[in-house]
């Protein structure tokens, strides 16, 4: 939790340091050398989410860039796209991976304001089969995306028509526990039950465990054992092989026991910053739907996200302002935190 001398990172949730008890599980956890596929612990991970989120298969990479790269290049070959959301991570954030090392070609569509896109726009995006074009051979979702839950009807429905057209469908789910978290507080579900429903829809899912789940480091990709056969190829290309590491898959393996039950706090905790930043002048807010908040600066502060930036840095808050203003709650930061940062925002606009 955040303590009197640290600042309040709200950088991202891959900021959280291991908590004291999964550092004790990464000391004692049992190791192997995982490219000969023989460290007990990284084999227990994988069995462990394959079998949480109904597939035959998992394979425990260090970064979700990796195990979304993996993903996609298992599923196309060179001269083949896949289509995906302009904001969508694996599009836009992964340096072009799959074009460069794959020799795939990404069919960016605009998305709605619900993050999803449209299914007239995703079926007129699929290319006939003519020499003229590249194959499309993958719909690629991302949920969450931006902190919103994709719309589970939605998800239903886009991943019928791509398999419906021959597509294999592929889930950058991240931050999938989150979206399960808000997909069951709507639904009265449980979290874990509503992950493997969202995963049922897809071919190949990613998730990560150094974000919000908190763990150090560290994605699986899920799927068939065939298809995970051929992107622990791929993996092995990309330099994946991690020898001993068994002691981030422990982590990971904590973090799965004792972390998923706990997002709903951070969801709180977002919505306790929005609550506190409502009625700023000069900000407008958008309401949170999980651990991620996104403020747009308007009016005469619209050109001043770097001033205010550097003035949280000088109250002790950390937060991003790539696109948007961005504050990203997780285990490190308590109400406290939230509270200090929300103070430290108004005293800019107070200036």
């Amino acid at each position: 939790m955040t303590s009197s001398s640290a600042p309040i990172d709200l950088r991202s949730d891959t900021v959280t340091r291991p908590t004291a008890a999964m550092r004790s599980a990464m000391l004692a956890a049992p190791v192997g050398d995982d490219v000969f596929g023989d460290d007990p612990s990284v084999n227990a991970l994988q069995e462990r989410i394959a079998g949480m989120l109904g597939f035959e298969a998992a394979l425990f990479v260090p970064t979700g860039t990796q195990s979304n790269l993996c993903a996609i290049l298992s599923h196309c070959q060179r001269g083949e796209e896949y289509i995906v959301g302009q904001q969508a991570h694996c599009y836009r954030w992964e340096g072009g991976g799959a074009a460069v090392f794959g020799s795939v070609q990404p069919q960016p569509l605009d998305h709605e304001s619900d993050g999803t896109m449209a299914l007239a726009a995703i079926e007129a995006a699929i290319k006939p089969d003519d020499a003229h074009f590249a194959r499309t051979r993958l719909l690629a979702l991302e949920n969450t995306l931006g902190g919103k839950l994709l719309p589970f009807a939605y998800v239903e429905q886009a991943t019928a028509l791509a398999r419906s057209k021959g597509l294999a469908r592929h889930l950058d789910g991240a931050r999938l526990f989150n979206a399960a978290t808000a997909q069951a507080a709507q639904q009265g579900g449980d979290v874990r039950a509503e992950a493997r429903r969202i995963a049922a829809c897809f071919d190949s899912v990613s998730v990560c465990f150094s974000k919000g789940l908190g763990a150090p480091v560290g994605s699986a990709l899920c799927g068939s054992r065939e298809f995970i056969a051929r992107a622990h190829r791929i993996r092995k290309m990309a330099g994946g092989g991690m020898r001993q590491a068994g002691v981030l898959a422990a982590a990971a393996s904590y973090a799965l026991e004792h972390h998923i039950d706990r997002l709903a706090e951070d969801h709180e905790l977002a919505r306790r910053l929005a609550d506190g930043l409502a009625g700023v002048p000069g900000l407008r807010v958008e309401a949170p739907q999980t651990n991620l908040l996104f403020v747009d600066l308007e009016g005469d502060a619209r050109h001043r996200s770097a001033e205010l930036l550097a003035h949280l840095k000088q109250q002790g808050v950390l937060a991003t302002g790539l696109y948007r203003l961005r504050f990203a709650t997780h285990l490190d930061v308590d109400a406290k935190g939230i509270d200090q940062a929300i103070g430290a925002i108004r005293s800019f606009f107070r200036a």
